[in-house]
């Protein structure tokens, strides 16, 4: 699985993981991962920096949301949850559909826009969440409809997002992020 620079330097999958406890061979979960999983699994916890709120509202209005990262044994544990899930589940969204949101299939929103009813959305808390600064709340907002990439559905966006969050959040935090 790749070579390293220098003989000392432990394979990716065992990097934050207990002597004892290390692999010989590359657990399943953590084969055919992409380069960046394998650079942030492979980096020790202790040499993580967290992602501050200033990087994160860049990341949002920059529109780069693959620089998001989790903790590098957060990622691990995270690869090895979403594997078994799969295996499980048959999918990530399956899971997502019956257990978590439990949504019928197929899922048909009630409304005819965006947000318009509450049965079309969710809101929870990210159950993985990237390795942000402890202050930062990660919510995630599920939809049963499709969210079109367009001025109209940024506006509806932006609408949704002051009408449920802005009450409880000062308005300079809500307004670090939204244009």
């Amino acid at each position: 699985m790749g070579s390293y620079s220098h003989p000392d330097q432990l394979p990716y999958w065992q990097v934050n993981i207990p002597p004892q406890d290390r692999e010989e061979k590359c657990p399943e979960f953590l084969r055919e991962i992409s380069d960046k999983d394998i650079s942030i699994i492979g980096t020790p916890d202790e040499a993580y920096r967290v992602q501050t709120w200033q990087q994160v509202v860049d990341i949002i209005r920059t529109a780069r949301l693959a620089d998001f990262q989790r903790w590098p044994s957060d990622l691990r544990r995270y690869r090895q949850y979403t594997w078994e899930l799969k295996r499980a589940h048959g999918s990530i969204m399956n899971f997502m559909l019956r257990e978590r949101l439990s949504w019928g299939e197929p899922v048909v929103p009630q409304g005819s826009k965006p947000f318009e009813c509450q049965e079309d959305f969710k809101i929870s808390m990210n159950d993985w969440p990237y390795g942000l600064d402890k202050r930062i709340v990660h919510l995630v907002v599920w939809t049963k409809f499709d969210l079109p990439d367009d001025r109209g559905t940024e506006a509806d966006i932006e609408a949704f997002v002051n009408k449920t969050f802005s009450p409880g959040v000062s308005q300079d935090k809500v307004s670090d992020i939204i244009p």
